[in-house]
């Protein structure tokens, strides 16, 4: 029989894991789920369904590639509304990058940056 994959969790690498819970929490509607280490070196933001995890480093290897690179994603996150998320988003100040954006694939995303320049995505899917 096979194996079902159940869920991925992108780890995104931060150079300091309480100030990106916090970011997530005030800026995109996250909670923090746990925060390890002291001072914390690993930490777990989540929202409805969603997780990401949050990994120290001293310099975020993906920053700089993500500053030459046009849209450098490190997670898409399906939403149902993308238009609603947006409007919170803005509400929250988040760092949008992209604004919501219809592609020809079916797809319409807004895309925005954490602290360290990590790339998310926010999709809602739309049948063509």
């Amino acid at each position: 029989m096979a194996q079902v994959l159940k869920s991925v969790t992108p780890i995104l690498h931060v150079r300091d894991v309480p100030a990106s819970a916090r970011y997530f929490e005030d800026r995109l509607g996250f909670r923090t789920d746990f925060l390890h280490g002291a001072p914390p070196f690993y930490g777990s933001v989540s929202r409805d369904s969603v997780c990401l995890h949050l990994r120290f480093v001293h310099a975020p290897n993906f920053a700089e590639l993500a500053a030459r690179e046009l849209s450098l994603i490190l997670a898409t996150i399906e939403v149902a509304d993308v238009q609603a998320l947006h409007a919170e988003l803005v509400e929250r100040g988040a760092h949008i990058v992209q604004s919501p954006t219809r592609h020809p694939w079916g797809g319409t995303d807004v895309h925005v940056v954490d602290l360290d320049g990590n790339a998310l995505s926010f999709v809602a899917c739309e049948a063509t």
